[in-house]
């Protein structure tokens, strides 16, 4: 004969168990140590002549650089919209089954990565040392018609031209990740039924490679913004060209760096705001949550 122990019922009048919460001192040091050293730098900036803030204000909207502001948006504006187009094209290169397509999509990716961006400028930029005329004809033969180089790129195109190429080898890279990431059998299940290849592409493969594409490739559109800077080597108008210009004439040279750092942080704060929404939009239907977006935050 077995006797089996039965748990005492609880009485009922006895209280609940309390819960208390953990505890995170440390953390609350970290808090602490984040906002004295905040408190410390604003103190600094409003106190230290040297930030020279009178200049600031004076140059902040000043006509040249807000036409530099400018030049620096168009320069970001045309690499991109290049950039990612011709980046586009690599990548369906890459990911096609022909060896040649893939072998020239992997040379062009290989070759522009490897070079720093502001040889490549330099090179656009002179050009017309190694190539003194473009000439059009049979190849190895006679020439119908030719044009100097020299007036065929200038300094604008240079840098355009320099920042787009630049800018398509990363672009592949960036557009064959998120279409990689994209189930296979989804393409197998749009070929069940019959839906063409070209389709497959633009109504089920793009839209759910967005949601990969678009954070590196955001990521992208602010380090080639940032990176307009570079151009300043052949002599463009940019913001932080026509900032060095200034500062070269005024000596204030801490002042007007501030200049361009908030233009910098205000248009790239823009950039990311509009990421921001776009991804948001993408990312209906990710999940079960609300809009599904929680994922992303």
């Amino acid at each position: 004969m077995s006797v089996s122990a039965r748990p005492r019922p609880r009485a009922l009048d006895s209280p609940a168990p309390k819960v208390v919460a953990a505890r995170h001192p440390w953390r609350w040091v970290g808090i602490a140590v984040v906002l004295v050293l905040l408190a410390q730098f604003v103190h600094g900036l409003a106190t230290n002549p040297g930030w020279d803030w009178a200049t600031f204000a004076r140059f902040i909207t000043a006509r040249s650089v807000l036409d530099a502001v400018v030049v620096t948006l168009e320069l970001t504006l045309y690499g991109t919209v290049i950039g990612f187009a011709l980046g586009m094209v690599l990548a369906l290169m890459r990911l096609s089954r022909s060896r040649f397509l893939e072998a020239v999509s992997w040379t062009y990716v290989w070759a522009f990565r490897s070079i720093p961006l502001i040889v490549q400028l330099l090179f656009w930029f002179n050009i017309s040392y190694l190539y003194e005329e473009l000439n059009f004809g049979i190849p190895f033969g006679p020439t119908f018609f030719g044009f100097p180089t020299k007036d065929l790129i200038s300094p604008m195109g240079a840098a355009v031209l320099g920042l787009a190429l630049h800018q398509a080898a990363y672009a592949a890279e960036i557009v064959r990740s998120g279409v990689i990431s994209v189930d296979h059998g989804q393409l197998e299940a749009a070929a069940a039924l019959g839906i063409p290849r070209s389709r497959q592409l633009r109504r089920i493969v793009l839209p759910q490679a967005m949601r990969s594409i678009l954070p590196n490739a955001t990521n992208e559109v602010i380090s080639l913004f940032k990176g307009t800077s570079v151009v300043s080597v052949v002599a463009i108008g940019e913001l932080f060209y026509q900032v060095q210009v200034i500062y070269g004439r005024n000596a204030r040279v801490v002042a007007l760096l501030m200049v361009a750092t908030a233009w910098y942080i205000a248009l790239t704060t823009l950039l990311s705001i509009v990421q921001h929404y776009v991804e948001k939009h993408y990312a209906k239907g990710a999940t079960r949550n609300e809009d599904g977006w929680r994922w992303a935050r």
